[in-house]
């Protein structure tokens, strides 16, 4: 497989599509409509080691509970659980990102970095979006007085028996990197 090269469909601020050229393991040219969120995207610039955004799993410790949402996503058309979550801006570590975005989505403040996860793509058949996956300790009272106007999230703190009553009903939509984690953390008890 060899990527010949790659053409911008979209000018968008946020996402675009591409048509890339490859030739595939036969010897044949075909090409690939990916979306991504860079000018080019990483199969061109092969900057893949640098995150696009963060997902942030905060456990917070005086309640000795997990943190999660439940946002309005519009291609939804529904609530969706996951964890706080937000691109990184330029000039911004990780970490920076983690903690701005917590405190924006749910007006808790990160006392204790406990692991970042490389960059991880959910879904690399159709985008090249990567995140890092930052657990987090935090603490504070829940508050969405710093969302977007954009943004319709509800913060809710669990249990374990709560993240199993939320994993086991099929009417709920989950991030799939959120119903991993809380599947295990209904399991376990700890992430």
């Amino acid at each position: 497989m060899k990527i010949r090269g790659v053409q911008k469909l979209t000018n968008l601020k946020w996402l675009n599509m591409f048509e890339v050229a490859y030739v595939d393991k036969c010897g044949r040219n075909r090409s690939w409509q990916i979306a991504s969120r860079a000018k080019e995207p990483k199969c061109i610039t092969r900057k893949f080691g640098v995150p696009d955004a963060v997902v942030i799993v905060p456990f917070h410790s005086a309640e000795n509970k997990i943190v999660i949402t439940r946002e309005y996503r519009i291609p939804l058309a529904d609530y969706e659980y996951g964890f706080p979550a937000g691109l990184i801006d330029e000039g911004e570590t990780i970490e920076q990102a983690a903690r701005r975005e917590l405190k924006e989505e749910t007006g808790l403040d990160v006392t204790r970095f406990s692991g970042i996860s490389p960059s991880i793509y959910s879904s690399a058949g159709m985008s090249d979006e990567s995140v890092a996956m930052v657990y987090v300790e935090c603490d504070g009272n829940p508050s969405t007085d710093h969302n977007t106007g954009s943004e319709f999230i509800e913060v809710k703190l669990i249990s374990p028996s709560q993240a199993s009553l939320l994993c086991k009903n099929p009417a709920l939509k989950f991030d799939a990197k959120a119903w991993l984690v809380l599947s295990g953390f209904a399991e376990s008890g700890h992430l």
